[in-house]
């Protein structure tokens, strides 16, 4: 297996946390509805948005402010959207199960749109900017890492 870059390693992480919302959609068509797929790649979520906004973006911040700004703005959607979604997924009845899905359709709706334009762009550019240190932090922080509890993201609160 040859090592991923740090780009790689963060859009890897964007395909599994979608597979793992996508998975859960799946299941609750066939009547399954243990939540456990959707509840680790929202928690993988969560823990992706701490890794760019602690991380990544920080040092990126002088060349690509706008696009940042952007990226921090649609987090901030994404973290209310996974706040949403959680008292949905304590209710079991029917009306609860259309709503997870149709909110768990529009997280992954935004989530594309939103991977669209932060690979290409900012991880893309990290390739170039970011020192070995730094990526060395992060590929650590990928591997084995985990975010401070309570921590929310910057245009959540």
């Amino acid at each position: 297996m040859t090592a991923q870059t740090l780009a790689q390693a963060l859009e890897a992480e964007h395909h599994d946390i979608d597979g793992g919302i996508e998975q859960y959609v799946a299941n609750l068509a066939l009547g399954q509805t243990d939540p456990e797929s959707l509840v680790r790649a929202m928690a993988a979520l969560r823990r992706h948005i701490y890794l760019e906004e602690e991380f990544l973006f920080p040092p990126l911040k002088a060349d690509l402010a706008m696009p940042i700004f952007v990226m921090l703005h649609k987090h901030g959607q994404t973290w209310h959207d996974m706040d949403a979604l959680e008292p949905l997924l304590a209710s079991e009845d029917s009306a609860s199960a259309e709503s997870v899905t149709q909110a768990c359709q529009e997280i992954l709706a935004k989530l594309e749109r939103h991977n669209e334009k932060e690979e290409p762009i900012i991880y893309a550019h990290s390739e170039t900017v970011l020192g070995a240190e730094a990526t060395a932090q992060m590929q650590e922080f990928l591997a084995s890492g985990s975010m401070p509890a309570g921590w929310r993201c910057e245009r959540a609160s």
